[in-house]
């Protein structure tokens, strides 16, 4: 257990991240009342905005303070027509350089839908899944596949002929999500919500793919070591529909790094939009957590747009702050942060736009906030 506080570093980068950041730290503050400093909060500026203003995407400090930070929160990067010289999108440099400095090989996307929250399925409010059986983790490989630097575009006579990019599967990086996964499996110890057993599902295209045949059979040799975990094997197609006809079935899911970046974005439709869905870039010794719906420029500047998915990146932080250093304070205030969200969304108070109500991020922030005071008064 760690003696000293944590410090942590918030970068709330562009466009809607700052607002959401700033209900975070509601969550934050209101958690850290009483307790013997728990942690220092570090904001420092990042984005594309940044860029735009500054000619560099963040400082040389404030890059520094990130990789030595016990845990970073990142708000959003990005802004329309902001670009680096190379025709990048200013910004993505400060996540890829973090996951790839930082070796943060896992990306795990929690898929929870807490009762009282609603789906907007053909424009209408509806409860489609029932809140107990959304309940499982994707586990997505987060440093190669087809996000491997190995890619370019052939130009003859100022056009572009032909644009190749390389996808990479090593046994390192297989190996290492693949035993996450399972690991993470035992750890969360409830299993898939149809039978209670712990099972991780690989989806990849091994039928066509011989990247992905590669990945199974790696998954098939780390899973042989955990034989109190079952494992199965699903198409990302098919696991595409099967995901939303039965997502009772699933408890932990690994996949390679592209299939990833899309089944969680679908998946996220089951625990009522992407103002639900939270990620941590993670390894063994270093994590950035985020809510991963961007920095949605159209909705910028007007105190809108739903911050749950930051509040579950907190929840995330802590708890991975509690396990990283078997620290019980830590996952304490997790527990904290869990059942203040889970209150304020069951009793329907909090409603932001993407759930046809009219409450503020900042109003969203001050309700959880007290939730979690109130919670220790009882």
């Amino acid at each position: 257990m760690k003696e000293a506080g944590y410090r942590i570093v918030l970068l709330p980068g562009d466009g809607t991240g700052p607002e959401v950041v700033r209900a975070g730290r509601q969550i934050l503050d209101a958690a850290a009342e009483g307790a013997a400093s728990p942690w220092t909060l570090d904001e420092h500026p990042a984005g594309a905005l940044y860029y735009r203003d500054h000619g560099r995407e963040w400082e040389p400090a404030s890059e520094q303070a990130a990789r030595s930070a016990d845990a970073i929160l990142l708000g959003a990067v990005g802004w329309p027509g902001v670009s680096l010289p190379n025709g990048d999108i200013a910004g993505a440099g400060i996540i890829f350089g973090l996951r790839f400095g930082l070796d943060l090989f896992a990306n795990v996307r929690p898929c929870r839908l807490y009762p009282g929250v609603r789906h907007s399925v053909s424009g209408e409010w509806k409860q489609v899944w029932a809140s107990e059986k959304v309940d499982f983790v994707i586990v997505r490989e987060n440093t190669e596949g087809l996000y491997t630097p190995i890619r370019g575009a052939l130009r003859r006579g100022g056009e572009t002929e032909v644009a190749i990019d390389t996808r990479v599967i090593t046994r390192k990086g297989a190996e290492r999500v693949i035993r996450y996964a399972f690991e993470l499996s035992r750890r969360r110890g409830r299993g898939a919500p149809e039978d209670k057993k712990r099972r991780v599902t690989c989806v990849d295209k091994a039928n066509v793919l011989r990247g992905c045949q590669f990945f199974r059979e790696i998954f098939e040799e780390v899973g042989v070591q955990y034989p109190d975990v079952q494992r199965e094997y699903a198409y990302v197609d098919a696991f595409s529909q099967w995901i939303l006809r039965n997502p009772e079935h699933y408890d932990v899911v690994v996949t390679t790094n592209m299939f990833g970046d899309i089944v969680t974005d679908l998946a996220a439709v089951l625990q009522g939009g992407m103002g639900f869905a939270a990620g941590g870039n993670v390894n063994l010794t270093h994590g950035m957590f985020e809510p991963v719906h961007g920095s949605s420029p159209k909705h910028a500047g007007k105190n809108e747009i739903n911050p749950f998915a930051t509040f579950s990146a907190i929840e995330m932080m802590l708890r991975w702050l509690g396990e990283r250093h078997e620290d019980p304070r830590m996952s304490a205030q997790a527990d904290r942060v869990e059942r203040a969200i889970a209150r304020v969304l069951a009793a329907g108070t909090a409603r932001t736009y993407d759930q046809g109500g009219a409450v503020t991020t900042s109003e969203a922030g001050e309700r959880v906030a007290e939730a979690i005071r109130s919670g220790e008064r009882r």
